[in-house]
């Protein structure tokens, strides 16, 4: 599938993503690799090449040449440690028991020090590095549809990558864009997918909301499970974007043909945040709007038996009572915040 970032094939569909984990990050027999302390600059000594037999390289060696270019070009003094250079993110990323050994254009790195210049040449001179992301303060995307939207800076290369994420019903495949939408961690228990199989156990759902979907986790997980009809619904651009994306990614899985997009991701681009119901994308069982939350009952059917409202800054706890009361009064049905 063509990447909307950078037009390559970046996106692979899940079976594919799927048969090339096993072995994905292990070394070979001929791989080295030093372990650094995060806590100090690396060490003086020469950075290590990449495997010549595999091709890859452990992830602290390409770290501590990372390391070295931001030195070289003025972002780092060089007294920093070596976990100051930001949030490495592997692409794909997946529950790990070891830390990896990467492969060429398998790593996004997010920092907050970064440069211009110094992100064109990691990804012209560090094999592994597939892009770049400047970070700000916060979490991006939005709050309310009433606040400004954050959004991180993409300086260099292509941040979209996928992550796989267990289920009863087996794995699943979310791609995202980093810079635009909020970083999850595979681990091997999910939380929230373990909370909504719950759900659905308990309660046996014809139909299921996922009101506030990012990239589409909740809602895949929930057509895996079983439920016939998954609403998704994001007022992000990015993320109603993706969670379409996600759906024909995984449609091998979800037993589903074709999916219908109705908007690209210029025209999402365009209007980055909707109120009033916008239809992205359809398939059998599943539809995707882009829509503000409190105006999203307006073409929901009658009849919803459970939804997730996975909001930003569910600490507000007066906040996420008040929104739960006023989808309750409108739509009815099971409520439940991951």
């Amino acid at each position: 599938m063509s990447c909307p970032v950078c037009g390559h094939d970046c996106v692979e569909d899940a079976s594919t993503v799927l048969a090339k984990l096993p072995g994905r990050f292990d070394p070979c027999p001929d791989c080295m690799g030093l372990i650094y302390d995060k806590r100090s600059p690396p060490p003086d000594i020469d950075t290590a090449e990449p495997c010549p037999t595999c091709g890859r390289r452990f992830i602290d060696e390409v770290f501590a040449h990372i390391y070295r270019v931001m030195v070289d070009e003025g972002d780092l003094a060089g007294t920093e440690p070596l976990a100051a250079l930001g949030t490495p993110l592997v692409n794909p990323g997946f529950a790990m028991r070891n830390p990896p050994y990467l492969s060429p254009g398998s790593l996004l790195l997010l920092s907050r020090e970064v440069g211009e210049r110094t992100a064109r040449r990691l990804v012209s001179g560090v094999p592994e590095v597939r892009g770049v992301v400047r970070t700000a303060d916060g979490t991006p995307g939005i709050r309310d549809t009433g606040l400004e939207p954050l959004e991180h800076t993409l300086l260099a290369g292509c941040d979209v990558r996928a992550d796989v994420f267990p289920t009863r019903a087996g794995p699943i495949v979310v791609y995202k864009q980093q810079s635009v939408l909020h970083i999850e961690f595979p681990r091997d228990r999910n939380e929230k997918i373990l909370s909504l199989e719950r759900q659905i156990s308990r309660q046996h759902p014809r139909t299921f909301v996922d009101a506030c979907s990012g990239p589409g986790t909740l809602g895949l997980a929930a057509s895996l499970a079983g439920v016939e009809c998954v609403i998704y619904s994001d007022a992000w651009y990015a993320a109603a974007y993706w969670t379409a994306h996600n759906i024909q990614v995984n449609r091998e899985a979800l037993g589903i043909g074709e999916v219908k997009f109705y908007r690209s991701y210029n025209d999402l681009r365009r209007s980055p945040v909707a109120r009033e119901p916008v239809p992205v994308a359809s398939a059998e069982g599943s539809r995707v709007y882009q829509a503000d939350l409190r105006c999203l009952p307006a073409v929901l059917p009658p009849e919803i038996d459970l939804t997730a409202l996975d909001l930003f800054g569910k600490e507000d706890s007066s906040r996420v009572a008040r929104i739960a009361r006023a989808w309750q009064s409108r739509v009815g049905g099971g409520i439940f915040i991951p």
